[in-house]
């Protein structure tokens, strides 16, 4: 396949390089407007990559508004649209999110909802590149 036929061989847009900087800043709340828009507009299946970046992003919020099990619940909805995707989407090393979100889960399941002040915000990553 070429970059005219496979949407993950083709660069970010622009509203989704703007999304994934909100995501990288730890602008969680804010990204996901951003990739909702997007992933409502996309008819192809590279929208499963807008929709998992947005869900792990929403759990990233969760973690920060302590709320242990909406964190849970979003990342186990962004595992079903990550796991569609090949290694890499549109730059996105979609791998190493798939990684960093199951690092994420445990450390969550690890805990009790009234220990989410002890989770480890280490675990809360960038979205990388390739």
């Amino acid at each position: 396949m070429d970059a005219q036929t496979d949407p993950c061989l083709q660069p970010l847009p622009p509203q989704a390089e703007a999304a994934l900087a909100l995501f990288n800043a730890g602008e969680y709340y804010r990204q996901h407007d951003l990739f909702e828009a997007l992933w409502r507009e996309e008819t192809r299946p590279v929208r499963q990559l807008y929709q998992g970046i947005l869900q792990v992003g929403v759990a990233y919020h969760q973690i920060e508004m302590g709320n242990r099990r909406g964190a849970i619940k979003m990342l186990n909805r962004s595992e079903r649209w990550l796991n569609a995707l090949p290694e890499v989407c549109q730059s996105v090393d979609v791998a190493a999110l798939r990684a960093d979100a199951a690092r994420v889960r445990l450390a969550l399941l690890a805990l009790t909802d009234d220990m989410i002040d002890q989770f480890d915000r280490s675990l809360l990553r960038p979205v990388q590149r390739r």
